[in-house]
């Protein structure tokens, strides 16, 4: 089924969201930035959002209102989730810290080396990320899943970019050209157990969120993205 997208944020993001649509025979009929009018979403089957937290919530709301599905990549505002799940009677919502189907794999073999280490206190994890200078959030939303995925199955109850005892360690460096690297380890005095995840352009998240906005069609509620694929 060809899809009618309206794109909420037209960055690098969008435009290669863009890109990956048309390839797959959907079509945009809206590409907005700020300052947007809610009836510029009028005809779409989906809108696709991709902007910063301090107005996440805002964008989504106005494409729900219309009864608009919407798929979101963007993070750091999920504490306000459950402010529009009354929002979502008639459209779903998508969001996932990574749309990246690799990622997606990557966080389900960082759930089972997790639940495998459960009651290893001699291995120290520690997560290193690595994006490009523009990425403004610090660590990214990947890493915090990565992160929240290991407490649930660790006696720690937190993560820290420093050296917190009780707390997992995220690493987080920003440099030029990175599209995203993440690296898990577990590290004891005789060996380390890593898993690893290098993004080498944005294409792999974009064609994800085209896959979220596919199978969003004709769902309520609200649904993380790995709840779709797997």
């Amino acid at each position: 089924m060809a899809l009618k997208i309206a794109l909420i944020g037209y960055g690098k993001m969008g435009q290669m969201i863009e890109f990956v649509a048309l390839e797959r025979n959907h079509s945009i009929i809206a590409r907005l930035d700020k300052g947007w009018d809610i009836n510029e979403l009028k005809g779409a089957d989906v809108a696709i959002e991709f902007t910063e937290p301090n107005s996440a919530l805002e964008n989504i709301s106005k494409a729900l209102s219309l009864n608009i599905p919407v798929v979101t990549g963007t993070t750091g505002w999920y504490s306000q989730l459950t402010s529009i799940k009354n929002l979502t009677i008639n459209a779903g919502l998508v969001y996932a810290s990574n749309f990246s189907l690799g990622v997606n794999i990557f966080f389900e073999i960082n759930k089972r080396l997790s639940e495998l280490l459960a009651n290893r206190e001699e291995y120290i994890p520690i997560i290193k990320e690595t994006h490009h200078t523009e990425k403004k959030d610090i660590p990214s939303g990947t890493a915090i899943t990565l992160a929240e995925q290991l407490i649930e199955n660790s006696s720690i109850t937190d993560w820290s970019l420093g050296d917190e005892n009780q707390k997992i360690k995220i690493e987080s460096k920003r440099e030029k050209e990175v599209c995203g690297d993440h690296t898990v380890s577990y590290e004891s005095e005789i060996d380390k157990i890593s898993i690893s995840h290098s993004a080498f352009n944005r294409k792999g998240f974009a064609l994800g969120a085209i896959i979220a906005a596919e199978k969003i069609q004709g769902k309520t509620g609200i649904h993380p993205f790995n709840s779709l694929l797997f």
